[in-house]
């Protein structure tokens, strides 16, 4: 069955990031695109064609159910609606197909309360589909040993990515095989949903997945997320990559931190290194890969055509930090390419 496919449309950034990281753990579901006022959703709804959109009311420029009211005779889309409880029957009488009330504090939603009630409000064969619980555990388990006779390496992959990450990234993930070099990963998300993530990634492919701690050793054959609310950065010690993941600042705005991340890559492992910086809005990454390519590290950029947000690609192409510009379903091919070339 097709993932369905979401437009997000939320005025706050914080909140933003909280609903992405909701839906980016379930594997029913792709953010195929935000935005963050009623106007930039109406463009989004014309260029994704989105089959539901989550709106939240609190918009600027217009409310997000006056919107809704306005939406609905030009273009029937299932929605989910976000407001105070005050606003339900509005919310019903402008044309949603649900409702969640939620006030300031919006860390109260949680996954059963969005992503099953976006299925629902979809209809059809999503019915059946909300039922189903998003992290399949056992595939990490049948794979929890496949690694441990695979020979000590030097080399290592960091890739970065944001807003459109969580489905491209399963794209990459699904070209790699056991074989791989350890690699190191940021994808925006906040404090507990990167576990589940990882554990829906950890299904995908022939690499296991894991949320990373501090001191997990970076293994052939393994992918290490950093936590939603700390900062990872690899060390070397007895000749070999360990991840520190750690509570701290905010870099270039976020934690856990593409820049954070490279920035480490660049200075503990150098040429024998290869960064990959995947869609996303902003410009996180971008310095932390031109520190790669300048220590010596082969670096990858995802190209616009392919990217949900050509925003921190575009910004580390732009200072020169790219190497290869590569289409969404070539970036594994560019690796192992790439790997070939250093043998």
């Amino acid at each position: 069955m097709e993932k369905l496919k979401v437009l997000l449309v939320v005025g706050n950034l914080e909140m933003r990031r909280h609903l992405c990281g909701i839906l980016g753990a379930d594997s029913d579901l792709n953010v195929v695109s935000e935005a963050n006022n009623a106007y930039s959703a109406r463009d989004k709804i014309i260029e994704c064609d989105p089959d539901v959109m989550l709106l939240c009311h609190d918009l600027p420029r217009m409310p997000g159910i006056t919107f809704l009211e306005k939406l609905m005779p030009q273009r029937s889309i299932a929605t989910l609606v976000i407001a105070e409880q005050q606003c339900e029957d509005a919310a019903y009488r402008a044309g949603a197909k649900d409702f969640v009330a939620c006030g300031k504090n919006f860390e109260v939603l949680e996954y059963e309360n969005i992503c099953n009630r976006l299925k629902k409000a979809a209809g059809g064969e999503w019915l059946a589909a909300a039922q189903r619980h998003p992290v399949q555990a056992a595939a990490q388990s049948a794979r929890s040993g496949s690694n441990t006779n695979h020979p000590a390496t030097t080399s290592i992959i960091a890739i970065g990515a944001s807003t459109g990450g969580t489905e491209a990234i399963a794209t990459v993930v699904r070209g790699l095989k056991k074989d791989i070099p350890g690699i190191v990963m940021v994808q925006h998300m906040p404090e507990g949903y990167t576990k589940m993530y990882a554990q829906r990634l950890d299904g995908e492919g022939e690499v296991a997945v894991k949320e990373a701690e501090s001191g997990d050793v970076v293994r052939p054959g393994q992918i290490l997320l950093a936590p939603g609310d700390k900062q990872m950065r690899i060390v070397k010690i007895n000749g070999r990559y360990q991840v520190e993941c750690k509570y701290g600042p905010r870099v270039t705005g976020h934690c856990p931190s593409v820049d954070a991340l490279f920035e480490s890559v660049a200075r503990v492992a150098g040429k024998e290194a290869i960064g990959v910086l995947m869609t996303g809005m902003g410009s996180d990454g971008a310095k932390g890969l031109l520190a790669m390519k300048n220590a010596g590290a082969r670096t990858i950029g995802q190209d616009e055509k392919t990217c949900i947000v050509y925003g921190m690609p575009k910004v580390a192409y732009e200072i020169g930090a790219v190497n290869w510009q590569v289409p969404l379903e070539q970036i594994s091919q560019k690796i192992y390419y790439l790997l070939d070339r250093r043998q």
